[in-house]
């Protein structure tokens, strides 16, 4: 009975995953969005939602496997990097959203003159609909956390001390490269406004913020388990 869970669990979670994935082709600026530079993968929230999923379809090959050591070794290595950062996104994310809006959402302005969304209604700020945001902003988390709590072992104080700090740097390091590197060639313009707005020097500060956060957030989260 307990296997049919988890696998149920862990089948859903990635489903609404998919689903938050292939929404982003039916949302109104992604032609633009995809017109860009790096197109989505200049997007955090994207590539949290893409190692969650995959981080969720290693859950269900381990539920269906459950003796491969190899299945589970990867899942445990992939979830030191998904849970701390689903965990950065829906705590950066919900509350900009909820307390300073024009600091993550684009201003559909910026997409008036672009001959692929000229159609963009002239709402003030671009927004998406209620259960794309939600299963792309949330769900990563929500799924992970809930599956670290109640199907996984916590991780010992060895990875909490070692392994965990060196990926939330290498992690931290390459995006900042990374979204560095899209905005050189898209005019300045980087996926969050917030990094638009900010010097070189701010957008460091936010970078380091953001990885001792994803770390301190997993140490938190590691004590806690029982």
């Amino acid at each position: 009975m307990f296997s049919i869970v988890t696998t149920l669990f862990h089948s859903i979670s990635l489903s609404i995953l998919v689903y938050g994935y292939n929404s982003l082709h039916t949302m109104s600026i992604d032609e633009w969005i995809r017109s860009q530079y790096g197109g989505h993968f200049q997007y955090l929230t994207i590539q949290g939602l893409i190692i969650a999923g995959i981080t969720m379809a290693a859950s269900v090959a381990l539920d269906l496997f459950p003796s491969s050591k190899a299945l589970l070794a990867f899942k445990r290595a992939l979830f030191m990097i998904a849970m701390p950062l689903a965990t950065v996104i829906s705590t950066v994310y919900w509350s900009l959203l909820l307390l300073v809006p024009t600091m993550i959402l684009q201003e559909s302005g910026k997409f008036s003159d672009h001959p692929v969304s000229a159609n963009i209604a002239k709402l003030a700020l671009v927004r998406i609909p209620l259960s794309v945001d939600l299963s792309l902003h949330l769900a990563p988390g929500v799924s992970l956390l809930v599956d670290f709590f109640v199907f996984e072992r916590k991780y010992s104080q060895k990875e909490a001390r070692r392994v965990a700090p060196a990926i939330a740097l290498a992690y931290t390091i390459l995006y900042g490269i990374w979204v560095e590197h899209c905005a050189n060639h898209n005019q300045g313009m980087f996926p969050y406004p917030f990094l638009t707005m900010s010097p070189p020097t701010g957008r460091l500060a936010i970078y380091a913020a953001a990885g001792l956060f994803a770390f301190l957030s997993f140490k938190m989260l590691n004590h806690l388990h029982e």
